[in-house]
């Protein structure tokens, strides 16, 4: 499978835990920094961020499992998803920062329990004890399973991250698009391992990463919710709130959500 990436980003790989190869992008100079996406998306999700964080720091955008660059396997579970950010994080080496968004940054969250290379992490809104209604689900897996990829991905970006009319009208022209319809089948898989997640404070009160989460005060209450609890089980965590901005900042105020990641990752 290909996959359009930043020019001059350096393509790497490693093997997760189950022997899946994950592969992601390098450029930019500086600390490093790893960038976790969300559902429907691969690494070229960043592309509007990547080169407002190149000159501050190393940026390696990663393919979760199962497109992109990555591999997949048969058998699918979140746990496997944060063995592969844990893998990366290793596989680059030294204090690695992190951020994740959306089903990214639960994942990030689950690895930052699976390695010691994370020095600190950024998490945007993880779904925690968050998924779309059985029937939204089922209308997103018909979709995929009739071929109407793209609709399907309108229906998982409109009725449960929240987009807008006018973002997802943006969200098409832009070039990843390509990748999130390659990725439609991933939203069906995803939102029922969402729909089974079960969040436990206390697996997470020793936590010596220092986290900062961004939440949307634009964005559904559920995500704001899960956003106020995982802070509150993460010894020392801060909020940034977004003002007038949703689940998808790093589309409506780049600029923003860059600046408030490199002044935390400073900090």
């Amino acid at each position: 499978m290909t996959t359009r990436t930043t020019p001059g980003a350096i393509a790497r790989s490693t093997r997760s835990r189950d022997g899946t190869a994950i592969a992601w992008w390098t450029s930019g100079t500086g600390p490093d920094l790893l960038l976790v996406h969300g559902t429907t998306a691969d690494h070229t999700r960043w592309e509007v961020m990547t080169p407002l964080l190149e000159p501050h720091v190393t940026v390696h955008a990663m393919d979760r499992r199962g497109r992109g660059g990555s591999g997949d396997a048969p058998d699918y579970s979140l746990a496997a998803e944060a063995d592969d950010v844990a893998a990366v994080v290793d596989a680059i080496g030294g204090p690695v920062d992190v951020f994740g968004h959306s089903q990214g940054a639960l994942c990030t969250l689950e690895a930052s329990l699976r390695t010691s290379g994370m020095r600190r992490m950024v998490l945007y809104e993880p779904p925690i004890e968050v998924a779309a209604p059985p029937e939204v689900r089922r209308r997103v897996a018909e979709l995929v399973a009739r071929g109407r990829r793209d609709e399907a991905v309108g229906v998982f970006l409109r009725e449960v991250a929240g987009l807008t009319d006018d973002q997802l009208a943006r969200a098409r022209t832009l070039p990843s698009w390509a990748a999130r319809v390659a990725a439609a089948h991933t939203a069906v898989r995803e939102e029922e391992v969402s729909a089974a997640y079960r969040f436990d404070p206390a697996r997470f009160a020793r936590s010596a990463v220092p986290t900062l989460l961004l939440d949307g005060t634009e964005s559904p209450p559920d995500l704001r919710e899960g956003t106020a609890r995982v802070a509150a089980a993460l010894p020392g965590a801060r909020v940034t709130r977004l003002e007038g901005h949703g689940h998808v900042a790093m589309l409506t105020d780049p600029e923003l959500v860059v600046r408030e990641v490199l002044a935390f990752l400073a900090g």
